[in-house]
C-alpha cells in the first residue's frame, strides 16, 4: 500500500509521525514524503524532512495530511489548495489530522461530509463552511475521508484505518508493538467541545 505524506512548513510533528509509525507497519507499506515544490520542509518543532514534489509521486493509494500552525497561511494559498484538491480526488483514501481538515474543507472535498478537527482550534475550524463539523469525535470516517481530532488522535485514526482495511487484530497488533493504548471507538472523545 502506498502512503503519500503531504508536508508543509509549520506542520505539527506528531500529526504526521504518529500515524506514520502506525502506517509504516502495514505489510507492503511504501511511504513517500512530499510537498508542493519538493525540498526540505520544517515542522513547527524544527524537524527538517526532505521531500519530493507532489508532481513526482503516484497519486493513488493513501494521502496523509497533518495539521499545525502552518495550516493558517495555507488555508488562503490557492496554489496549494488546488494541488491538494487534485491529490485528494485521485487518492484512494485521504487521512487528515488536526487542522489538516481545514485545508481539505477549503478544497470543497469535505462538503456535506462528517469531519472533525483539533478541539482547541474548533472555533477557528467551524468558521470554514462545507463540512458537517463534529464537536464530539476522536476521528470521523465519511466515504474515503478520515479526519482526526488534535495531534495524538491521529494515531487512533491511523489504527482505525488499519482496522477497517486489515481487521481489528492487525490494528491491535500494531498498537501493542508501539506500546500504545488504542481507542477503538471514534465516539470516545475526552476533548469534545460544545
Amino acid at each position: 500500500m502506498d502512503f503519500n505524506i503531504l508536508l508543509f512548513d509549520g506542520f505539527q510533528t506528531l500529526d504526521a509521525f504518529g500515524p506514520v509509525d502506525v502506517l509504516a507497519r502495514v505489510p507492503g507499506a511504501v511511504l513517500r514524503y512530499c510537498s508542493l515544490r519538493g525540498g526540505e520542509v520544517a515542522s513547527a518543532q524544527g524537524c527538517r524532512i526532505g521531500t519530493v514534489s507532489t508532481q513526482k509521486i503516484s497519486r493513488s493509494g493513501v494521502l496523509l495530511l497533518p495539521g499545525g500552525m502552518g495550516t493558517r497561511p495555507l488555508s488562503e494559498d490557492e496554489a496549494f489548495l488546488a494541488e491538494l484538491r487534485a491529490l485528494g480526488v485521485e487518492a484512494g483514501w485521504v487521512l487528515s489530522v488536526c487542522t489538516g481538515a481545514v485545508l481539505l474543507a477549503r478544497t470543497g472535498l469535505l462538503d456535506g461530509r462528517r469531519a472533525t478537527s483539533n478541539k482547541y482550534s474548533f472555533d477557528w475550524v467551524r468558521g470554514f463552511k462545507g463540512p458537517l463539523w463534529q464537536p464530539k469525535a476522536r476521528w470521523c470516517v465519511d466515504g474515503k475521508f478520515y479526519t482526526a481530532s488534535g495531534v495524538a488522535a491521529g494515531i487512533d485514526m491511523a489504527l482505525g484505518f488499519v482496522s477497517d482495511r486489515l481487521g481489528a487484530g492487525a490494528a491491535d497488533t500494531i498498537a501493542r508493538r508501539i506500546e500504545y493504548v488504542r481507542n477503538p471507538d471514534p465516539q470516545v472523545d475526552p476533548f469534545a467541545v460544545a
